[in-house]
């Protein structure tokens, strides 16, 4: 048994440095040369020429980089450049969003983010502060499981039928705040109600003293990514709530309109 865990640990420290490897032979391309040598590559990453030589033969081989027979020099390939423009997308996307955000943020002095879906769980895109002093921290990169506050559950809530039981199947529930959801019936109740509303809302489920207004940004039948209204409840009285409602869902389908031009 203690050989088994043994193996294991070296397979994962063996794939951890394939793939830092792989990173280095990538980024040799980044002093600007279009083509290099095996000897370049080597020199600039210290791969051993033998190790180097079968890198080299899967990235050609998977389309990430491209040999020149004649020449034996190696230049980047086209998979990089559909990587890139998968990149490109996400900044048009936030193109599109961010002059919404910052309407709604200066209509409010509220934090207002977009948040989306990586790796099962949400993860902020971008945020915009609050302009009071006191305001609900929202970071950049942040992330958090998908039962937890209006943001996760609205991208939850509109994904496919698949995905959520899926999800469902494999959730195992760690309470974040006292009120957090903790119970996969519970969850399905939550995510049913979101769905025939068309928003979500929540109180102090992630944040203690914080409500979300939430709405999801579809793309393609299922949510690309939400747009989130962030409020301490110290000020929730200070506002409409049905309005900010109304708000939310507008920025949520004036995204999604201006995306499909």
């Amino acid at each position: 048994m203690e050989n088994l865990k043994d193996q294991e640990k070296m397979n994962a420290h063996y794939s951890m440095s394939s793939v830092h490897r792989v990173i280095q032979v990538l980024r040799a391309f980044k002093g600007g040369d279009k083509q290099l040598s095996l000897t370049d590559i080597h020199k600039r990453t210290g791969i051993g020429i033998s190790s180097l030589q079968r890198m080299l033969w899967t990235l050609v081989y998977e389309g990430f980089l491209v040999k020149e027979e004649d020449t034996k020099m190696y230049s980047l390939g086209l998979e990089l450049f559909f990587l890139g423009r998968l990149v490109e997308q996400s900044d048009a996307f936030l193109s599109i969003a961010i002059p919404i955000m910052e309407r709604l943020n200066e209509e409010t002095s509220e934090n207002v983010s977009i948040s989306i879906i990586e790796n099962g769980e949400r993860k902020c895109l971008h945020n915009l502060p609050s302009r009071h002093e006191l305001s609900a921290l929202t970071f950049i990169g942040h992330t958090s499981p998908l039962y937890a506050g209006a943001s996760a559950k609205a991208l939850l809530a509109f994904q496919s039928d698949d995905y959520v039981r899926d999800y469902l199947d494999r959730i195992q529930f760690v309470p974040i705040t006292d009120i957090t959801v903790n119970s996969k019936e519970q969850l399905q109740q939550d995510l049913t109600q979101i769905r025939k509303k068309g928003y979500a809302i929540t109180y102090g489920e992630r944040v203690k003293g914080a409500m979300s207004i939430c709405a999801p940004i579809m793309m393609d039948d299922v949510a690309f990514a939400v747009f989130t209204l962030t409020i301490p409840r110290a000020r929730e009285e200070d506002y409409d709530i049905d309005e900010l409602i109304k708000k939310v869902i507008g920025a949520a389908r004036e995204i999604e309109a201006r995306m499909k031009k």
